[in-house]
């Protein structure tokens, strides 16, 4: 099973129906589990989110962490990435930090890192973003017509 991890609840509204939208179709299954905003100093609340997000990570899970600084992959690529993860046996997690970024532990954590572009994008958006990406990762795996590569002329 997939599992996207991030800081901060949703209280519903359009972002979280798009990431409901596109979860409901990926296979395997692709869950969310929220974490609360930390409390307290900038760099306090990175380091309580770090904490948090860290330990609610199984052992043995394949992490995946979305950073400003991470790798930028197209589709195709990231779909390849993908079914390489999968083969691993091991859960997967996504990782999504709060609105101060992510710690360096969990940064350090992660098998990989993945950049949704160099733009900054509200945490809830990210959300579906990254949930829409895996779907059309698996479209694409299975050929599926969902996903057209190139520019349409």
């Amino acid at each position: 099973m997939m599992r996207v991890i991030a800081i901060g609840r949703s209280r519903g509204g359009p972002e979280a129906d798009l990431f409901a939208r596109y979860s409901a179709r990926i296979r395997p299954t692709l869950a969310l589990t929220e974490i609360a905003d930390g409390k307290g100093a900038q760099t306090e609340i990175k380091r309580r989110e770090g904490e948090a997000l860290l330990a609610a990570l199984p052992a043995q899970a394949f992490t995946i962490a979305l950073d400003l600084d991470g790798e930028m992959l197209d589709s195709e690529n990231f779909a390849a990435r993908l079914e390489g993860w999968l083969t691993l046996s091991r859960p997967i997690r996504f990782l999504i930090g709060g609105a101060e970024g992510l710690d360096r532990p969990v940064l350090a954590r992660a098998d990989f890192i993945l950049s949704l572009g160099r733009m900054t994008w509200p945490h809830l958006l990210a959300r579906a973003m990254l949930a829409e990406q895996i779907y059309r990762a698996r479209s694409i795996a299975a050929g599926h017509p969902y996903h057209r590569s190139g520019r349409p002329d």
